[in-house]
C-alpha cells in the first residue's frame, strides 16, 4: 500500500501524489506525482508503467503547491523524484525512472 493523497482541481480533474519503492531499487523510495481525469484513471496509468501495488487509501500526504504546479506545466502529467521531505531535487520525467539505478 502505498502512502500518498490527492488534490481534486477546480475542472473536476485530479493530482495524485503516492510515495513508491522505487522499481529498479526497492530499498529507495519515489515520491511520483500524476494529473488525471480521476483518481481511478491516475492509478491505472502508475499500474501500466509497471507500479501494479500503487492503491491510494486515504489522503494522508496530498500533493503540494510545488508538485502541482510542477505536475500541471509538465506535458506528460507524470513527473516523479527522490522521496526525500523538504528534499529540493528537481522534478523529472517518468521516462528516467528506470536509468536512475544505482
Amino acid at each position: 500500500m502505498a502512502v500518498g493523497g490527492f488534490s481534486k482541481l477546480p475542472g473536476g480533474t485530479v493530482v495524485v501524489a503516492l510515495r513508491l519503492p522505487h522499481p529498479a531499487c526497492p530499498e529507495r523510495a519515489v515520491r511520483v506525482v500524476v494529473h488525471a481525469q480521476n483518481r481511478q484513471r491516475a492509478l491505472t496509468r502508475l499500474s501500466n508503467l509497471g507500479f501494479r501495488g500503487a492503491r491510494l487509501s486515504g489522503n494522508g500526504e496530498p500533493p503540494t503547491p510545488d508538485e502541482l504546479t510542477a505536475v500541471l506545466h509538465h506535458p506528460d502529467g507524470l513527473i516523479w523524484r527522490e522521496y526525500e521531505p523538504g528534499g529540493d531535487e528537481l522534478w523529472h520525467p517518468i521516462s528516467a525512472l528506470n536509468r536512475t539505478a544505482g
